[in-house]
């Protein structure tokens, strides 16, 4: 397998929550009102699958390997181009948290930023996620020799191994400053 097939596989476990979106924006449009726990399911899901374990694995190994690599001007702006859609999907996010504790704690103007902030992921993530799969991937192939794809995958894999670990670290660390 290359390194881009954990990837894609995680792609469609993102677009499978876009669906959820989608249907939640259905939903608000019906009854005028969010649901403030699917709003945290979803930010949980973002901050921690899409975002610290599949952006990670693309910051952290593919594109800190890919940097140190003679890419083509294109193939390096566009992986630049990507680290700055991941860091607004970090902004988006963001301000999604804020609108929905701005909601629980009863401000009805804050639906309006969910509606919009779900409606923003809802869209921009699969425009990026074809990006990756159908432009930069194939593309970056060509800079990973069969040896260093093999060393990603592995790689990879431990930093899978490590993000549960990761993850309930710091919901305790989290609560231990509550206290």
């Amino acid at each position: 397998m290359q390194p881009r097939g954990p990837l894609m596989i995680e792609h469609r476990l993102i677009e499978r929550m876009l669906f959820h979106f989608r249907a939640e924006l259905e939903r608000i449009s019906i009854t005028g009102k969010a649901d403030p726990v699917f709003v945290d399911t979803a930010v949980d899901f973002f901050r921690t699958y899409g975002d610290r374990t599949h952006h990670g694995k693309e910051e952290l190994i593919l594109f800190r390997e890919l940097a140190r690599k003679q890419m083509s001007d294109t193939d390096r702006i566009t992986m630049e181009e990507l680290i700055g859609e991941h860091a607004t999907g970090r902004v988006v996010t963001a301000e999604l948290i804020d609108a929905n504790r701005r909601y629980r704690d009863g401000d009805d103007s804050a639906l309006k930023v969910i509606t919009e902030k779900l409606q923003f992921l809802a869209d921009f993530y699969p425009k990026h996620i074809e990006k990756e799969d159908k432009v930069f991937f194939p593309s970056m192939m060509k800079y990973l020799p069969e040896s260093e794809q093999k060393s990603m995958l592995e790689e990879f894999w431990e930093f899978d191994r490590n993000m549960i670990h990761e993850k309930y670290r710091l919901v305790v660390e989290s609560l231990n400053k509550k206290v």
